[in-house]
């Protein structure tokens, strides 16, 4: 068994101040915790390198106001903390989690008393999934909802719960993860990461217009373009995923994954996925 991510050994940067981390706590009264008023990143490091360090902090700090909650620090300051708590806990491959929640000078639904803190954390961390041939994903039954009923846009812990169901619901029935659809029918992703397809040698992708649009996402399609392969953005239907010629996910986290399978449809791990796995390789410093 893994040891528990509270009993772990190293430090925490937490509003400004390195605490140990078996001591970076805060009271089970705060409004981030009742309410869901907390907003996340995830960064990886190749080599001593965060990979695009400035464009998830300067998210994070959108995150949170996208629901309405000031980040007291900057980008620059965030960056600086990320690269001290990696030095300070010397680390060399890592992931970073840097989290701002609010705090507990308010109960109820109302916020606007409430403070920001901000935490974070870095540990090693290898490859997220353990598929060999690719990944499986389940169709689950749980949508992602239309952009006008959560914050779909941002990085908010809350948003995250439904993600979690449709893993929980997968992995009980023998899969890795969840092929999550919209509130319309449509692809949408996997529980945590984008979709891409690849059909006749061209890569299409949905639309992320529910959904967030991943930094990781964005890279793979610079990088496909940037190397002649055509990138279409669009709405796809389930019958259109299950015709592809390849699947693969990608996250921070997920990094580029190759889908195996999905239900009972079976995938190949083809040209196009594995030329952007080596793509994103490169352009992460792993190579």
């Amino acid at each position: 068994m893994t040891m528990s991510f509270d009993q772990r050994n190293g430090w925490i940067w937490v509003n400004g101040e390195m605490v140990e981390w078996k001591s970076a706590t805060t009271h089970i009264i705060n409004h981030g915790l009742h309410y869901g008023g907390s907003v996340f990143e995830g960064i990886r490091a190749y080599n001593s390198k965060p990979f695009k360090l400035t464009e998830h902090n300067q998210r994070l700090i959108d995150s949170g106001k996208t629901i309405g909650m000031e980040v007291p620090y900057s980008v620059e300051t965030l960056n600086q903390a990320c690269l001290d708590i990696m030095e300070k806990n010397n680390l060399t491959n890592c992931y970073f989690r840097p989290i701002a929640w609010r705090g507990s000078e308010e109960m109820g639904i109302g916020a606007s008393s409430c403070s920001t803190n901000v935490a974070i954390a870095a540990w090693e961390w290898g490859q997220y999934f353990d598929g060999t041939g690719g990944i499986t994903l389940h169709t689950s039954q749980w949508k992602k909802p239309a952009p006008d009923t959560s914050a779909t846009s941002s990085k908010c812990a809350a948003g995250y719960v439904i993600g979690t169901m449709a893993k929980h619901e997968s992995v009980s029935n023998g899969y890795h993860d969840a092929l999550m659809l919209d509130y319309r029918g449509y692809v949408a992703e996997s529980s945590g990461a984008n979709l891409f397809m690849i059909k006749n040698g061209e890569i299409f992708t949905p639309i992320p217009d529910c959904f967030l649009n991943g930094i990781t996402r964005q890279t793979i399609i610079g990088l496909a373009r940037d190397n002649g392969l055509s990138v279409t953005e669009k709405h796809i239907s389930v019958d259109e995923l299950m015709s592809a010629d390849e699947i693969f996910v990608t996250g921070t986290a997920a990094e580029v994954t190759a889908v195996g399978k999905i239900d009972d449809k079976d995938f190949t791990v083809g040209d196009v996925t594995k030329q952007l796995i080596e793509l994103y390789k490169i352009e992460t410093g792993q190579v």
